[in-house]
């Protein structure tokens, strides 16, 4: 687990002040780059020592297959791994022919800085070599968010004592080998040798490499170029093989004097397009980058995280470690999506191999309701990438004897590659959760264009889904059995309530989609008939309720479960995935996350106050929090049911999930979902923030230790600041991307308020009413309590 310590709490800046192996693998994800496009872990530029090695392509994969001890109809045949490329990051240095390497000789001092506002992973390290040479090395690497292809390198040399005979060594090196994973079904595939080398040249400044993949039939290129700036005799040359290109940089450096080494990398891929295109492609993006130059490079990285941070920012006065952490975590969330251009955002983002870079509901569910309010755009490039899907996603409906799509639990280029049924086929949700973020995102925008291209195709082959999935029952109610909800502890039920709400609101968004498009429907053949079944599977929908406890039940009959004997459950038997079967598991009463109390917070508009906080003081003493997307969620709804202190605990824990290696498989990756749950526990939890329909509602509140929160989000074309007091809010307009007025009506605690970019509005926040008792946790598993407020942080 990663130190509290180990990263100093700064506003803007995640700094590992000193170099611990131990914590390498962790600190290679927490310190990643990525566009959407390219992901670099932040590995030393030495290459060695590693944790994991990492250079990922968005939606570049291998297959490989899913074995079965018992095979069955419907089962999915192949998996699909995301593949570590060709690494363009190494860069090697040698002083007096001695290899720098940390391990060796005396680190004199060591500093990495992510840093959030330049978009840079700057290094300064002072080194003695073991023969005594002195010399001070910088390095900072950046991906480009304004050339998609592009990952820079600045690194420099410069000696501490004598003159000092350097040699540079800058490579391109594909199958590298790497270390064996541990057992663990949430840690990647590991693949050996994936790529087959097609073309290989080298040239004075640089070189190129191109690989296949052997089974997906994916080809890919990996370009690199040097501008180097030294003493008057420098040699450079270049040499070039089927797996790796060398750049040799080689000069004398007297003191006072540096070597300066800018590496330009551009990456490309293709499962269609031809060898030279792809060649022709990078060699175009290097030479795009080397007119931009190593300065421009940087300003216009600047830029783009200006304006983003201008339109996403979130303040939080009293708790320093969660300011640094939500603004850590809104950067790798745009680190994930910013360049996507209709590719999935896995789980881990671009920053690691675990759940084999994988894309889950968590896509739709957690990271882009933040994408949708803060950066529109790249939330659409990921739905029109579910749309590029759907032939799939039919394909497989029809293979489980079901009309509309089913899309997949968990996949890379669409097709469902999850080799456990219960938790993948089943969990039939997922569909609906694509629903919502269409829905979610067409009344954040009024984007009409992509409703037409996108939502209203999306929404009528979901809602064909629900229709061919559920039934009626003989007194008209409608059910939807035999599937998996969120929570993964608890499989194949019936009427799970999470599942059937989110298709209530997605047969309805159908439904009101045919009828704004009747041209679409038309071509869709959707006819009145069919979307009147879907207004009456919707209002018809089974949402079981134990009348005896006044609680929802989860799914139908769960309240009647055994209960879990939470007492006798060892704290390291935690998570019990790992410890217990899963048949075990699927017939107690625990929970894995947040599923019902899910439901509570995006549809809350099926949900009464009283309801609301019964159902919350229930759910909390059965969920175990086994799974990092959990905690957000119950941070929002505590805030929502009067629970503001223990909401700031859970926010604490969504927020530390990585800086903290929580979960103790950071260095697979980076949790994006639970990054991106921080912005949601404030925004949502504090900030009050909903959306229901399309009508934009506040109800704030702050926990005793948050003197202040400020947000902005997008909203109409209009952005959106809201300042929160512990007694009074502040609403703020002015114009967005799209002036489609100059004010904007929404309900504060219930009441309509209008802002106008005129003047801001500022109102007073009423009284809470009185909370019920402090719900309680299993044993052992209350979220870690947070400190006295402090003062805060701009």
């Amino acid at each position: 687990m990663i130190r509290e310590s180990a990263y100093p709490c700064e506003p803007w800046r995640i700094r590992e002040a000193a170099l611990d192996l131990d914590l390498l693998a962790q600190s290679e994800s927490v310190l990643a780059l990525s566009n959407g496009h390219i992901g670099l872990r932040a590995n030393l530029d030495e290459g060695e020592p590693h944790g994991l090695p990492g250079s990922y392509l968005n939606s570049f994969y291998e297959l490989r297959p899913l074995p079965y001890a018992e095979a069955g109809y419907g089962y999915p045949e192949q998996g699909q791994t995301i593949v570590n490329v060709t690494n363009g990051k190494l860069i090697r240095l040698l002083v007096d022919d001695e290899p720098f390497d940390v391990r060796y000789g005396e680190v004199r001092s060591h500093e990495r800085v992510l840093d959030l506002r330049e978009g840079t992973l700057d290094r300064r390290v002072e080194w003695v070599s073991p023969a005594g040479q002195a010399v001070r090395v910088r390095s900072t690497r950046l991906v480009s968010f304004t050339q998609r292809a592009v990952a820079a390198i600045c690194y420099e040399v410069e000696p501490l004592g004598d003159e000092t005979r350097v040699v540079i060594q800058s490579g391109l090196v594909a199958n590298e080998e790497l270390p064996v994973t541990k057992k663990d079904p949430r840690v990647a595939a590991v693949l050996e040798e994936p790529l087959e080398p097609e073309q290989h040249l080298a040239n004075g400044a640089g070189g190129l490499l191109i690989h296949r993949t052997r089974t997906s039939g994916l080809r890919m290129a990996a370009a690199m170029t040097h501008v180097v700036e030294g003493p008057e005799r420098t040699v450079v040359s270049t040499e070039a093989f089927p797996d790796w290109a060398r750049t040799t940089i080689a000069c004398v450096l007297k003191p006072g004097e540096r070597l300066r080494v800018v590496k330009l990398l551009a990456y490309g891929f293709s499962s269609r397009r031809s060898l030279p295109a792809l060649r022709d492609q990078v060699g175009a993006a290097l030479a795009s980058a080397r007119l931009t130059g190593w300065d421009d490079l940087c300003r216009g990285q600047r830029e783009y995280l200006d304006a983003f941070w201008d339109a996403a920012d979130v303040r939080v006065d009293g708790d320093p470690e969660v300011q640094q952490a939500v603004r850590f975590g809104l950067f790798h969330v745009l680190q994930a999506g910013a360049r996507n251009e209709m590719r999935p955002i896995p789980a881990k983002g671009l920053t690691g191999p675990g759940y084999d870079g994988h894309v889950f509901w968590d896509t739709e569910m957690f990271v882009l309701p933040v994408l949708i309010y803060t950066q529109p755009q790249a939330a659409a490039q990921v739905l029109r990438w579910r749309h590029a899907t759907l032939d799939l996603a039919r394909d497989r409906a029809r293979t489980l004897g079901l009309r509309g799509a089913a899309f997949p639990w968990r996949t890379i280029r669409g097709h469902e590659t999850s080799g456990y049924w219960p938790a993948g086929t089943a969990a039939f949700h997922i569909g609906a959760d694509i629903a919502d973020a269409t829905l979610r995102y067409i009344r954040a925008t009024r984007d009409e264009a992509f409703e037409r291209e996108v939502g209203v195709e999306l929404l009528v082959e979901t809602a064909r889904l629900w229709r061919s999935l559920g039934h009626h029952d003989r007194h008209g109610a409608f059910h939807i059995d035999g599937v998996t909800g969120p929570d993964e502890y608890s499989a194949v039920a019936h009427d799970n309530i999470y599942t059937n709400l989110m298709a209530q609101r997605n047969l309805l968004g159908a439904a009101e989609a045919v009828a704004r498009h009747p041209d679409v429907a038309a071509a869709l053949e959707v006819d009145e008939e069919e979307s009147a079944s879907w207004r009456d599977a919707a209002t018809t929908m089974s949402v079981p309720y134990d009348d005896e406890l006044g609680v929802h039940q989860q799914s139908e009959g769960f309240t009647r479960f055994q209960e879990w004997d939470f007492d006798a459950t060892d704290p390291e038997q935690y998570p019990l995935l790992l410890t217990h079967p899963y048949f075990d598991l699927y017939r107690r009463q625990v929970c894995k996350q947040a599923d019902l109390v899910l439901a509570m917070h995006w549809r809350g508009d099926a949900f009464t106050p009283e309801q609301k906080a019964r159902n919350f003081h229930y759910y909390e003493a059965r969920t175990v929090r086994d799974s990092s997307l959990s905690s957000c969620t119950q941070s929002v709804m505590a805030a929502e049911t009067g629970h503001l202190e223990l909401a700031h605990d859970y926010l604490g824990e969504a927020a530390m999930t990585d800086l903290h290696d929580s979960h103790s498989n950071t260095s697979d990756g980076v949790h994006l979902a639970s990054l991106a749950g921080s912005w949601l526990s404030l925004v949502a939890g504090f900030g009050g923030m909903r959306d229901h329909d399309g009508v934009l509602s506040f109800a704030p509140r702050l926990p005793s230790r948050i003197a202040r929160l400020d947000f902005s989000l997008l909203w109409h074309g209009l952005r959106l600041r809201v300042s929160v007091r512990p007694d009074e809010v502040t609403y703020y307009l002015r114009e967005g991307d799209h002036d489609d007025g100059s004010q904007l009506e929404l309900l504060h605690h219930g009441a309509p308020i209008i802002v106008r970019t005129s003047a801001p509005v500022t109102v007073g926040i009423p009284p809470s009413r009185q909370p019920d008792p402090e719900p309680q946790q299993p044993a052992g598993r209350a979220p870690v309590r947070r400190g006295a407020a402090s003062p805060g942080l701009t």
